[in-house]
């Protein structure tokens, strides 16, 4: 990046406000590896292509591994679309080339073709309750989500659940135009610790890559979920806080 040639006036204010304002208030809340997390997931869902390989090529291996990096971007065809998540694809094994990290990475999956609908609805239920248990018979696309979805790429290791979902909501957010989605998204991350306090400090912290406009949307739809939580929790129905999407 050359902007500190071309553009020297707007980078010295655009980085005082990510490292004094932003980095240096939230890091202690925000560990390095789920903020790098955070950020490409963010970068990927707004589809900033150029941004995006070179922080890849920043976080390799300094706070991310490969394979971290490569189940994020898997994780995004769920949620992006492979459409849009295909040039991504081509930018990390792009990136890793010019690392010299050695392609294919060793395998991260955990189910088979005969058991990915059992082992996806485990993790739906984890992640949102009981309630979600046989959700996959309603309908065609609850059984894809049970089945693909999360059968195939939330079973994986090389990213926990809890990493997951901040991948997830930050894809959303990023998006703009999914706020149910973003609210579901966000009611996971609550059930499984990651806390409404957490979650605004995980959209402060991708503020500066996605602009106002969605970060705004992001806190409105984390407040929307603590609401409901609070309220289910108080009413002793944990296993109901959510729907999933």
């Amino acid at each position: 990046m050359k902007f500190y040639e071309t553009d020297a006036e707007f980078m010295e204010r655009f980085q005082y406000f990510v490292e004094e304002e932003v980095e240096k208030k939230l890091d202690k809340d925000v560990d390095e590896k789920t903020k790098s997390l955070a950020i490409l997931a963010a970068l990927l869902g707004s589809q900033s292509l150029a941004l995006f390989k070179d922080k890849v090529l920043e976080y390799v291996t300094e706070t991310l591994t490969p394979v971290e990096i490569k189940e994020l971007v898997y994780q995004a065809v769920d949620y992006a679309g492979f459409g849009k998540v295909y040039p991504f694809l081509q930018a990390v094994n792009e990136a890793f080339q010019e690392k010299e990290i050695a392609l294919p990475l060793e395998t991260q999956s955990t189910t088979t073709l005969k058991n990915r609908l059992e082992k996806g609805e485990a993790a739906q239920v984890e992640i949102f309750g009981a309630h979600m248990k046989d959700a996959w018979k309603s309908s065609t696309i609850n059984y894809y989500l049970a089945s693909n979805c999360f059968g195939d790429y939330y079973t994986r290791t090389g990213l926990n659940l809890k990493q997951r979902e901040v991948v997830t909501f930050c894809i959303l957010m990023a998006q703009g135009g999914c706020e149910p989605q973003v609210i579901a998204h966000a009611k996971g991350n609550m059930n499984l610790g990651n806390d409404a306090q957490f979650l605004e400090n995980i959209v402060l912290e991708c503020l500066p890559y996605i602009g106002y406009p969605r970060s705004l949307n992001a806190l409105s739809c984390v407040n929307k979920a603590k609401r409901v939580v609070i309220f289910v929790r108080k009413a002793g129905n944990k296993n109901a806080i959510c729907q999933t999407w």
